[in-house]
């Protein structure tokens, strides 16, 4: 199984799919860093974003279906229920352009627990996933979930304009 990494999303691909689902969270102004491949489902690359640590994170519930706690919270967590379809071509990899020493020991740790656990997470996002399409998930977590199927069927026509200058 490969290592997992962490990526940027290009922000034009995220508009796009937020053309389709408005669930989809618009790249914050540093950047949403995204863990590397997740899984494959029906041949459809995903990938799912992290969220930087903070206090709640220690209180969520580690059953929580939705999100994957990176070192009980401390490191953040991963939220499965705003996993998207991707192509390589929307994908920049995060560790070789980070400036910032703090900044690049959280991304390694991070890094160092998700490759620890990965079997963990991707077992996760597979229950999630399968629930979803089950239509098993509480009315909750339907509210904060990104609409797979209507991703999955777009995803692919992203085109990268090109830049007028």
């Amino acid at each position: 199984m490969k290592s997992l990494k962490l990526y940027l999303i290009d922000d034009d691909y995220i508009k796009f799919l937020r053309k389709f689902d408005k669930k989809v969270p618009y790249n914050k102004v540093q950047k949403r860093p995204y863990v590397g491949v997740v899984f494959y489902y029906n041949k459809i690359k995903y990938f799912a974003p992290l969220t930087s640590p903070k206090p709640k994170h220690l209180k969520i519930n580690s059953n929580a279906v939705d999100i994957f706690k990176i070192n009980q919270g401390q490191l953040g967590v991963v939220n499965i229920n705003n996993m998207i379809p991707v192509t390589s071509d929307v994908l920049t990899e995060l560790l070789p352009i980070i400036e910032d020493d703090k900044y690049r020991e959280l991304v390694i740790n991070q890094l160092t627990y998700l490759n620890d656990n990965k079997r963990k997470l991707i077992k996760k996002v597979h229950v999630f996933y399968n629930l979803y399409l089950k239509n098993h998930l509480s009315p909750n977590q339907k509210t904060r979930c990104c609409d797979f199927k209507i991703l999955e069927k777009y995803y692919k026509n992203f085109e990268k304009e090109e830049v007028k200058q």
